[in-house]
């Protein structure tokens, strides 16, 4: 039985919040943030948008994806480092909110990387054969913990939510193998005080030499080649971390997912967010061989190898 993505879509705030804009109150400039990230633009919710709103609108459009009812899930994971609140979990917030009322449900916290650990969490109880539909949720609305008088940080991040419906998939298709990591020593260099922390050149090291060997790792265990990959999903940090792990593929630009431009750094949204565009775009297609990968606080890491389709 291969467990793979059955449905899925996401939800970004209409605001767009541009370059230009950030340069009216920082000092910055377009170029200097295109140059350095690639990113353009990003989706910022207003004050009555949120965490758990983001999550519920992304779940409720994946549910339907999936062609079931919320009454079919056995489990919601929300990944997610901005919850509206410590506690109850935005998984039990959209629980409520969808009519969920046979699934359990709990939030993870590993940052970016937070989409990874729910996917692959979510397969394990449905090979087990202890449930059969798992939701899966990557959302922040990162821009309340953003200290928006910091130049190094204040143009990367986003908000939104992308949503995934796990469940059986047809012979040959679904999650094909799978990287998670810590490395807690390095939680010094990415973490929230007050606001987000970040030592830019540590992350950037960490990200550049990760990434690559992740997405060649889930190859090798999936016993497959680099031209094997029909493309590559990495988490949307930083446009020179992404194509450092297209690099390492041996890919050419076309092969990879860039979704920074418009919607910045959205943590653990950005993989699925990604994953919608590029359905959209026609650039997903049933039997591709896909590589998603991301790296977060902790610090954390994970990478998928799957054969999209249901």
């Amino acid at each position: 039985m291969g467990v793979g993505i059955i449905g899925i879509n996401r939800f970004v705030p209409e605001r767009v919040v541009t370059n230009k804009d950030l340069e009216k109150i920082l000092d910055t400039s377009d170029e200097w943030i295109r140059t350095r990230t690639g990113i353009e633009e990003r989706r910022i919710a207003d004050d009555d948008t949120n965490t758990s709103d983001m999550a519920y609108e992304a779940a409720r459009k994946a549910i339907d994806d999936a062609g079931i009812t919320a009454l079919d899930l056995d489990l919601i994971i929300v990944a997610t480092v901005t919850p509206d609140h410590p506690f109850p979990s935005v998984a039990c917030m959209i629980q409520e909110r969808l009519g969920a009322k046979n699934a359990a449900a709990m939030d993870i916290s590993a940052a970016c990387a937070g989409f990874m650990y729910g996917i692959i969490t979510g397969k394990q109880f449905i090979e087990t054969g202890t449930y059969k539909h798992v939701l899966v949720v990557g959302v922040e609305k990162l821009s309340k913990i953003v200290d928006w008088s910091d130049r190094n940080t204040a143009v990367l991040f986003g908000d939104g939510a992308g949503a995934a419906v796990l469940g059986e998939v047809s012979e040959g298709r679904g999650i094909l193998s799978f990287e998670l990591g810590a490395d807690g020593t390095g939680g010094k260099h990415l973490y929230q005080d007050e606001h987000i922390i970040m030592n830019g050149r540590e992350v950037f090291k960490f990200a550049v030499r990760q990434m690559g060997e992740s997405s060649v790792n889930v190859l090798e265990k999936a016993g497959l080649r680099r031209e094997d990959v029909d493309y590559l999903i990495p988490h949307q940090a930083n446009i020179r971390i992404m194509e450092a792990s297209r690099e390492r593929l041996e890919l050419p630009v076309e092969k990879m997912s860039k979704t920074v431009d418009q919607f910045g750094n959205t943590s653990a949204a950005s993989i699925p967010i990604s994953i919608v565009e590029d359905i959209q775009a026609g650039k997903i297609k049933d039997d591709d061989v896909i590589v998603m990968v991301g790296f977060g606080g902790g610090l954390t890491w994970g990478a998928i190898c799957i054969k999209w389709g249901r």
